[in-house]
């Protein structure tokens, strides 16, 4: 009966082992679709700003051509009025000057005799014969005057009403550039919507994985064994900086710490990071205790033996396996994403 369960539970044992090796397999697969599914999303999300922001351009241009068009149709209307009332200008001025030619052809020349005749001296003869020639030559001038302002009245509105139909192609061709990129926007967010679609699935399924994987290679815990990842060259201001970002971190236990220290090595190690331990520690934004000065405060003090123990460990190659394809950790007590629990600090491969 004891060599029963034995037997049980090393077949459990290695069905655990395999259930795990054969999990961790996958996160490189599942890493590079979400990477891929983000990168499609932010191009999308780009892509659709771009679009939007053509069309809003192009929105005001249409309101621009709108607008010159209306100011058009007011200048043809007034070019138009003007016109009629330089041609209704001109045919008084003829039906006068037909008037006048009946006048002295049905009264023939004795009424211009007459008037010649009636002038008292030579020199009211004299202004009664300008009068006579100047009332004919103001006909023809007068005459003459009106057709040019008609003409020019008529260029003016022809150049107008070719300016007009300009700008109404010049509106057409923007709208039906407006009415393409609308149809192009919907596409994009419906492209970016199916996207973001199988990103969530992908990450719920990584969630999931992790969870599971979590699940079987520590039954509930963690597998605290230490690996070897591979040493690097490191100076010892390196591992004193390594030595005060875990004290900063990490509880005071060698775990702890040196779940931490395999996040950050992992990170050197990742053509996604910075290559140095410097360059990881002080990348913008990735650990609080950098801008708050409690990372300083550590190195003015100088850290704990067994932090620099455990830095010097993590230099030289010690990883703890639990931890070995992570990338990134939170405080757990402030996040409920599925991850190893180690210290209080829960971490995960992919944000």
């Amino acid at each position: 009966m004891k060599l029963y369960k034995k037997r049980w539970i090393k077949s459990g044992i290695v069905l655990i082992s395999s259930l795990a090796i054969v999990l961790s397999v996958f996160p490189s697969s599942a890493d590079e679709d979400i990477s891929s599914l983000e990168g499609q999303t932010a191009t999308l999300q780009d892509e659709l700003e771009g679009i939007n922001e053509e069309i809003l351009s192009l929105s005001e241009e249409i309101s621009t051509a709108e607008m010159q068009i209306e100011i058009l149709n007011g200048e043809i209307a007034r070019t138009s009025d003007a016109l009629t009332e330089a041609e209704e200008n001109e045919s008084q001025q003829y039906e006068n000057m037909k008037s006048r030619i009946k006048y002295m052809y049905e009264h023939g020349n004795a009424t211009l005799l007459e008037m010649l005749f009636s002038a008292e001296n030579m020199t009211d003869f004299l202004n009664k014969a300008d009068f006579i020639e100047n009332l004919s030559e103001y006909d023809r001038s007068a005459l003459d005057n009106l057709k040019a302002v008609h003409q020019q009245i008529e260029s003016q509105k022809e150049t107008l009403e070719i300016q007009q139909e300009s700008l109404k192609e010049i509106r057409a061709g923007l709208t039906t550039r407006q009415a393409e990129l609308q149809t192009k926007a919907e596409a994009t967010s419906t492209n970016l919507a199916d996207v973001q679609a199988k990103l969530e699935q992908s990450r719920a399924e990584e969630a999931a994985r992790l969870a599971a994987q979590e699940t079987i290679s520590s039954g509930g815990g963690y597998d605290n064994s230490i690996i070897n990842g591979g040493g690097i060259n490191a100076s010892t201001d390196d591992v004193t900086l390594l030595a005060a970002i875990l004290q900063c971190e990490a509880r005071q236990d060698y775990d702890s710490l040196l779940a931490v220290a395999t996040v950050i090595m992992n990170r050197v190690e990742s053509p996604r990071f910075p290559n140095t331990i410097s360059g990881v520690i002080y990348a913008n934004g990735q650990f609080e205790p950098v801008w708050t000065g409690r990372l300083q405060a550590v190195l003015n003090a100088g850290p704990t033996s067994l932090s620099r123990q455990v830095a010097q460990d993590a230099v030289n190659g010690a990883r703890l396996a639990a931890v070995a394809d992570c990338y990134f950790f939170l405080y757990a007590g402030s996040t409920s994403r599925p991850g190893v629990n180690i210290g209080g600090n829960l971490f995960f491969r992919s944000w």
